[in-house]
């Protein structure tokens, strides 16, 4: 009695295209080893020593480049900037709790009077502590223009974004190797797949059912 050959399968991959890459799948001695196998392994060898390296070098440029960045926008800030006393025109709202750590941190929008550096009277609103009366004084930061503004950048602030952007070029050189490394298994798997079905298309003719 004579059956139907089953289908074809392509022979097995490893239990997923995107393989760890510290896996030894790709250089142990295996029959159904494959020269797309030993390349991937090699890729991500080669990836898995690269991405610290450039991690480290793109960390450390970048940091550089953000530190003398915000050095010297801290600089200018500090000559076109200065500080200077406000006088509150009104009331400042009281806290619900006065007292109360919440109200230590606590900030109000109030209309403060100053003098520029032109020594023009101005007005404007800033963020003052809650219950603050009338004609008390607050130190302000004005800029060029005669604008309140925020005050330069310290030394902390300078070291955290530099810290962040630092930590950001690290984290995109780990994540475009993750992507080249995810990229190239895609291809060589794709490569696996065509090379199986070339093979297949030569063999399937030579196959006969049984008698």
């Amino acid at each position: 009695m004579s059956g139907a050959i089953p289908p074809a399968q392509p022979p097995p991959d490893p239990p997923h295209p995107w393989v760890h890459p510290l896996s030894l799948w790709q250089w142990r001695h295996n029959p159904l080893r494959r020269s797309t196998d030993r390349l991937q392994g090699w890729i991500a060898l080669a990836l898995l020593l690269l991405v610290p390296f450039l991690g480290m070098v793109a960390m450390f440029t970048i940091g550089d480049a953000a530190y003398r960045h915000y050095v010297t926008t801290a600089a200018n800030q500090r000559q076109t900037r200065h500080l200077t006393t406000g006088v509150l025109t009104h009331d400042a709202p009281r806290h619900p709790e006065p007292g109360s750590a919440e109200a230590r941190k606590t900030r109000y929008p109030a209309t403060v009077r100053f003098t520029d550096q032109q020594g023009r009277t101005r007005t404007a609103r800033t963020d003052v502590l809650p219950g603050l009366s009338v004609n008390s004084e607050v130190d302000v930061w004005v800029d060029a223009d005669g604008s309140l503004t925020e005050p330069p950048l310290a030394a902390e602030q300078i070291r955290s974004r530099t810290m962040g952007w630092a930590i950001l070029a690290f984290l995109a050189v780990a994540m475009a190797g993750g992507a080249v490394y995810g990229t190239a298994a895609h291809v060589l798997h794709r490569r696996n797949m065509t090379e199986w079905e070339s093979q297949w298309a030569e063999t399937e003719p030579r196959w006969t059912t049984s008698p």
